[in-house]
């Protein structure tokens, strides 16, 4: 694809304004290797000599700028050929519905049929600079460098093309996606990880096709070689639709981010940023501190870099030691500030910037230096260029420079450009290039570890989701709490009953008040109808029975009640209310959110989230990263919360979702952490029965690797069977203390 010798472009002709006179021209312009077109109307385009056919061109690629019909027989007769490398051009295909969506399906066909390496349909073509291959039919070839560009708009390449002319950015190769019938971003990450001449992956994606296997791939190729991304499309359409809180929280963006940040790709807002970054990651080494010092010459610049340093969170302004504070004091004047920011004051000339910028980067705390300057009359900005340039390159740490100009910053840049320093007006942006060069060196040390597989009872949760079969409904509520007794996840004892008299045996087995709560399918917020009473005592129980499930057929007289269920109390007070809720993605799998629960979750958006399986660590730091953080750790005095269970509860629940594809959308809410344990009070399960098989297979999942089962390991504390071996929960996912419609005790219990 970027290597050819020979090129074949079918459709190609002289005719002013068409595109295949367009990719013609732009591959004889440049191209190393021997161009052929392909025209049966002509004997000649631009000088060339025509072929008929594709299969007489004996091409390594083919450049296809046909009419949509013909360009399906083009790629079929190009695979008959044995020409394994192809760029559609043509639009007209899905992007156009009805017929299009037929024709680029045949495509898909086609290439795997030939194994085609096909690029497009609706593609503005493949640029690669070593060989001077330019079959796109944009306006300009691009430098040469060691970025390699893929984008899935056609027209955000050849504007970025345009700009980095002037911003002194070359590229290696370059690609317009199209419509991805066959070759996608996956592809093309896994293909430039390999290329020794790539030292960086830009990209702008609408979508990721396959949102697992670019994890998988990226992940991998993240290591050696930075993956830098612009996701567009950032709004939550159709998360209003979904069936779980956890559903409203994990919005469609929310997955990319996770998504992303697994694989180890950058995440860009901007073209700006994008660049920005791909410029300091090709041409700096990797700071080995966090620590930035700050040399300028400009005290409100000085200011400025400080404040966004402290904006990120991979840097922080590089205490000096005090032999550099000494050093830099000897080596400026008076007037001079010698800590850090570092002002050299205005007078400053180069010699006073160089000394230092090389005693700042000898301190050892120091991981990398921002170099600030406004044009004075005592400096001149192209020695200031060279200098930095020279003290960077021995002390071999990465330098941003920000000067601070017009016209005058032109010459002094192109120096720069040539180090691989990159050059900024704007103070925060000089700070982000390190902040992006710091971000990628933690993904680089980041240490993989494999998810804790435990011993559970898979063939219960399989029986529990195969009941929505039997249902109009796909969605589960605490009729389906065994499936967390089959994961090992702590419940309250309980039972679901389907009388007064029932209701009030399970009681009397039950220590103290007990909570009642209404159990249907079609109710979905049961404490807005009056469905929940907490603190009920024994003698209460059948007439709290009875009013529950009366006031339930009033609300709703069409809906199912299963009954109602009596669980043990639990002091919420005693604990945090939490969440932990899966929502699957359709690109990138179960997403796992962990986050400050009860029945404002979704006011308060208090998560984090990772893609499961989670492993410890990662579980770990989910409890750490938000905001409600201190209140788990006993703030205020508080007694702190078992984290060690909350985090095993996370890896389990994730495990449930990874093992069970059938599990659409999943809460438990709230989990109360308490400071010995965790328990799981209420559960919603949404089901999808085409991704359930209809038998359960053993054989189908993989072996525990730990120790414990899901009723024997010392975390588990499972909850009183029912008459079908169920217990306790409440399908909102609400707490259910202080929110009683029928009575409460003065302890706030649950």
């Amino acid at each position: 694809m970027f290597a050819p010798e020979r090129v074949a472009v079918v459709g190609a002709t002289e005719r002013e304004g068409s595109v295949g006179r367009a990719v013609t021209a732009n591959l004889l312009a440049d191209f190393d290797g021997e161009v052929v077109p392909v025209n049966p109307n002509r004997e000649s385009v631009l000088g060339e000599p025509c072929v008929d056919s594709v299969a007489d061109s004996g091409a390594d690629l083919a450049v296809v700028a046909v009419p949509p019909a013909a360009a399906v027989e083009t790629v079929a007769a190009a695979g008959e050929a044995g020409i394994r490398n192809l760029v559609v051009l043509t639009a007209g295909f899905g992007e156009t519905g009805g017929e299009g969506v037929d024709r680029e399906r045949r495509l898909t066909e086609l290439a795997a049929e030939y194994d085609l390496t096909v690029v497009g349909p609706n593609s503005l073509g493949v640029a690669s600079t070593p060989v001077g291959l330019n079959a796109t039919f944009g306006p300009s070839m691009p430098d040469p460098g060691s970025i390699s560009f893929m984008s899935q708009s056609g027209a955000f390449v050849t504007a970025v093309i345009d700009w980095a002319f002037e911003q002194d950015i070359g590229f290696r190769h370059v690609v317009s996606l199209g419509n991805k019938a066959a070759l996608d971003e996956t592809d093309l990450v896994a293909g430039w990880g390999d290329d020794d001449g790539t030292d960086v992956i830009v990209g702008y994606l609408e979508s990721v096709d396959d949102g697992e296997r670019f994890v998988e791939t990226a992940r991998e190729v993240t290591a050696d070689t930075p993956v830098v991304v612009i996701k567009s499309g950032r709004t939550d359409a159709g998360a209003g639709a979904a069936a779980s809180h956890t559903g409203a929280i994990a919005g469609n963006d929310r997955a990319y981010e996770v998504g992303l940040r697994e694989a180890g790709v950058l995440r860009a807002d901007s073209a700006g940023e994008l660049f920005d970054a791909a410029r300091a990651l090709s041409g700096q080494p990797l700071p080995d501190e966090p620590g930035v010092a700050v040399v300028t010459n400009a005290g409100g610049p000085g200011v400025m870099a400080t404040d966004a340093v402290g904006d990120s969170e991979a840097l922080e302004l590089a205490d000096l030691t005090d032999e550099t504070v000494e050093a830099l004091d000897d080596a400026l004047p008076a007037e001079a500030n010698r800590f850090n920011p570092v002002d050299v004051i205005g007078d400053a000339g180069v010699e006073r910037f160089r000394d230092a910028l090389e005693i700042t980067l000898a301190d050892d705390t120091v991981g990398s230096v921002v170099v600030l300057s406004a044009p004075t009359a005592t400096l001149s900005f192209d020695e200031l260029a060279e200098a930095i340039a020279d003290v960077q390159a021995d002390a071999e740490l990465p330098v941003a420079a920000c000067l601070m100009g017009g016209e005058r910053v032109e010459s002094p840049a192109e120096i720069l450009s040539a180090a691989g320093i990159p050059t900024y007006f704007d103070p925060s942006r000089a700070v982000g290039s390190l902040d992006t060069l710091a971000r990628y060196r933690e993904i680089r040390e980041r240490e993989a570890s494999e998810p804790r597989r435990f011993d559970v009872d898979r063939e219960r949760v399989h029986e529990v989701l195969s009941r929505v079969r039997d249902r109009q409904d796909n969605r589960l509520g605490v009729e389906s709490m065994a499936i967390l007794d089959a994961y090992g996840v702590p419940t309250p004892d309980g039972e679901i009953v389907d009388g007064p008299e029932r209701a009030q045996a399970v009681a009397a087995e039950i220590d103290g008040p007990v909570v009642m709560k209404i159990v249907s399918p079609d109710i979905l917020h049961k404490s807005d109808i009056g469905g929940v009473a907490v603190g009920v005592a024994d003698e209460e129980v059948a007439d709290t029975y009875e009013r529950l499930v009366t006031r339930a057929r009033n609300y709703q007289p069409g809906a199912a009640i299963l009954g109602v269920q009596v669980q043990a109390s639990v002091d919420v007070d005693a604990g945090v209310e939490t969440i932990v809720g899966i929502n699957r993605d359709p690109q990138f799998g179960p997403l796992v959110v962990f986050g400050l629960g009860g029945i404002f979750v979704e006011t308060l958006n208090d998560t984090a989230a990772e893609l499961a399986p989670v492993d410890e660590r990662s579980a770990r730091e989910m409890t750490a990263e938000i905001e409600a953080a201190p209140l788990l750790r006993g703030a205020r005095g508080r007694e702190p919360t078992d984290l060690d269970a909350v985090v095993e509860t996370i890896q389990r629940l994730a495990q449930l979702a990874d093992e069970f594809p059938a599990i659409v959308e999943l809460d438990v809410n709230p989990l109360i952490a308490q400071p010995d344990g965790a328990v799981a009070i209420d559960l919603a399960v949404t089901v999808d029965p085409d991704a359930l098989p209809e038998t359960f297979d053993p054989d189908a999942f993989p072996e525990a690797t730990a120790a414990g089962d899901a009723t024997g390991d010392e975390t588990a504390d499972p909850a009183g069977d029912g008459p079908d071996g169920e217990t306790g929960g409440d399908p909102d996912g609400e707490s259910t203390a202080d929110e009683s419609p029928v009575e409460a005790t003065d302890g706030g219990d649950a």
